[in-house]
């Protein structure tokens, strides 16, 4: 979420705006700290101008470093948690995807 935000230029409080949240929630969803709904990810996505369907990469090795840094600060249990919830929206991403495509 949050390089779908940068990538569109957009603030958190911006985003936040577009999609009628706020900044504070926006901020919750980028840090992992909540688990949003399919159609809280298809809005704040589509906000950004972009689809579901869209690859993105990381700009380079010091955005990983980003992504990476705070989950090194996590306890081990913690870790487990959020891969936890990670999985669970890459599931309920999935699901999403095939009944769109069951028509």
């Amino acid at each position: 979420m949050r390089e779908a935000r940068r990538r569109a230029g957009l603030t958190q409080g911006e985003l936040a705006l577009r999609t009628g949240t706020t900044q504070s929630a926006v901020a919750r969803v980028e840090s992992g700290r909540t688990s949003p709904s399919y159609d809280t990810v298809l809005r704040l996505v589509a906000a950004c101008g972009f689809t579901p369907d869209i690859h993105l990469e990381p700009d380079d090795a010091q955005h990983d470093l980003s992504l990476a840094t705070p989950l090194l600060r996590m306890t081990p249990q913690e870790r487990a948690d959020h891969h936890d919830q990670v999985v669970a929206v890459f599931q309920e991403l999935k699901q999403a995807g095939a009944r769109a495509r069951a028509g």
